[in-house]
């Protein structure tokens, strides 16, 4: 038999002794049983220790309620009361039940009061929580299991952020906030920085933290029993939404004690005294791949790039862009590292690049092909979920936005960016006034990206003329000449499609953008496929007629005649 489960047995029967009316001793409280270390924990006089074992003895021995009853002289009060305790008990003390001492304060004795029912006579029980750590059992209270979960183990550390967790332990601080936008540093040095002061860590996202002046106050009751039951540490997640969670925010702060870690963007102006750490995303170009990708929502869409350098047919000028581009995403270790550059600049580190040019000439291709060469996340960017109506909404999503690619390492691509980058206006009202806002955040949020950006227009004079100037490649993609158009058809169909007589001079003077080329192909290898046949002129022609159509272009048909 353990220690503890000695301990109990002995105070069971000197319970049972005392309540039939003996006086016996209480048993000594051994320093390594369970109840030893509630009194350490909680300063529980040996008064209070007294009391809680026996409003546990009812869920350790169903004795117990009869004897309880007896002792009181009334078969309908089978239960421990305060009343009780100070009969029973040695050197009582009448604060014991004062909601300032730990047995209320801490929720480790739960006292039923009705109306009109004395304090002293109202039945007193043992919180379940705690009748099963005095048994041996130390897990997170369930009322807190659906909100708090572990963070994950730190793993290897840089030199950097061993001196970062270090300086949190050797601090003393019971606040740490660390700011910054998104690093996944700050999670690795708060589970060391904790791991060095001998505790765990719960996180809590912002989405689940209470907000309610009760739900706040109850939560952090009982988060101040767990932090000492479970020696942990809580890590907030705040980055979202830390200017809408400061007051719930403050009001735990207020009522909870212990390590506590606030993962913000901006440090937040707290009543509480503590230690702030800012942490930078680590440059994109030190991030090794590791599949961790951005968290967008319905924000942005992924698009896993297909498209190849062989696949994408442009002028050799633009062409060569698009192979600078590439070079300068691979070589910014060498040149802004090794070479000394970012020492000297603290903006501009990104990649950010303009694709201007018609609908269907090739500016998804082409960042297809980037992402493809770079080994990138492709994220396009959704304008309608975006941009909002709502004031400082559009500024919200496009910061989520921001910083889950950047932490990621991805590559932005603003499709249509004119509607999002548009030129600042004459401030007439409100709304011309926040919409100008939104632009300027936008120019100094493109401006400090460290990623590749590219913004994608058919409409290059509607942009505001300070991004142009902020951008480092022009790309522009013109529509397709003859011998474009040509080299567009010879690799317009798979190798495994199945062709005949495809006269390619012909199909290249049909005036049309590679987007609709393609289109024209997939129709015909549908009509090719209902027919059982292989793709011929005659069912390109007819695809093409319907593609001329659609775009309300006029129809020639002397271009279509077979």
């Amino acid at each position: 038999m353990s220690a503890n489960e000695a301990y109990l047995s002995s105070s069971l029967e000197w319970l049972r002794s005392r309540l039939n009316g003996n006086c016996v001793s209480p048993p000594e409280v051994p320093g390594s049983t369970a109840m030893a270390r509630l009194a350490d924990l909680f300063g529980l006089s040996p008064f209070e220790q007294q009391t809680l074992l026996l409003c546990a003895a009812l869920e350790l021995d169903p004795n117990m309620a009869g004897l309880c009853a007896r002792a009181q002289g009334n078969p309908a009060m089978p239960w421990p009361t305060f009343a009780l305790a100070i009969t029973l008990f040695d050197d009582p003390a009448w604060d014991t039940l004062s909601p300032q001492r730990p047995l209320r304060l801490r929720r480790l004795v739960e006292v039923h009061q009705a109306p009109g029912q004395p304090l002293t006579a109202s039945p007193l029980r043992a919180d379940e929580r705690i009748v099963s750590y005095l048994k041996g059992l130390n897990y997170l209270d369930e009322r807190l299991s659906s909100l708090l979960f572990p963070l994950p183990a730190a793993g290897e550390l840089s030199r950097e952020e061993r001196e970062a967790a270090e300086r949190i332990a050797q601090s003393g601080a019971g606040v740490v906030q660390l700011t910054g936008a998104g690093s996944p540093s700050k999670a690795k040095v708060a589970r060391r920085a904790a791991e060095l002061a001998g505790l765990d860590v719960l996180q809590l996202p912002s989405e689940l933290l209470p907000v309610q002046a009760a739900e706040t106050d109850n939560f952090a009751r009982l988060w101040e029993r767990e932090r000492r039951l479970l020696g942990a540490a809580l890590y907030l997640d705040l980055r979202e939404d830390s200017e809408a969670l400061a007051a719930p925010v403050q009001r735990l702060l207020l009522r909870a004690e212990g390590l506590m870690f606030l993962d913000t963007r901006e440090p937040l102006r707290l009543r509480r005294a503590g230690l702030t750490l800012d942490f930078e995303n680590p440059a994109p170009w030190r991030q090794v791949s590791n599949g961790n990708r951005p968290r967008l929502d319905a924000l942005a869409q992924r698009i896993v790039p297909l498209a190849k350098w062989e696949d994408i047919v442009l002028p050799p000028e633009p062409l060569a862009l698009l192979r600078r581009i590439a070079a300068q995403v691979r070589g910014r270790r060498t040149v802004y590292e090794e070479w000394g550059f970012a020492g000297r600049m603290n903006r501009g580190l990104g990649v950010t690049a303009l694709f201007a040019g018609e609908s269907g000439t090739g500016k998804t291709m082409a960042a297809e092909v980037l992402a493809n060469e770079l080994h990138l996340d492709l994220c396009r960017i959704d304008l309608s979920s975006v941009v909002s109506k709502y004031i400082g909404e559009t500024e919200k999503n496009l910061r989520r936005v921001f910083d889950a690619v950047e932490d990621s390492g991805g590559i932005l691509f603003f499709d249509e960016a004119d509607a999002l980058f548009g030129k600042r206006s004459e401030v007439r009202d409100s709304h011309d006034r926040y919409a100008n806002i939104e632009i300027n955040y936008l120019l100094q949020r493109m401006e400090s990206y460290r990623g590749l950006a590219i913004l994608a227009t058919n409409m290059k004079s509607a942009l505001d003329p300070a991004f142009l100037r902020r951008l480092r490649f022009v790309v522009e993609f013109a529509f397709p000449g003859s011998e474009e158009r040509r080299r567009i058809w010879e690799r317009i169909f798979p190798s495994e499609t199945p062709t005949r007589n495809l006269d390619l001079e012909r199909l290249s003077r049909l005036n049309l953008t590679g987007g609709a080329i393609h289109n024209i192909a997939l129709s015909a290898a549908f009509l090719a496929a209902d027919a059982g046949s292989p793709v011929t002129m005659p069912l390109i022609l007819e695809a093409a007629r319907s593609e001329f159509r659609k775009l309300e272009r006029p129809v020639d048909e002397s271009l279509f005649r077979v």
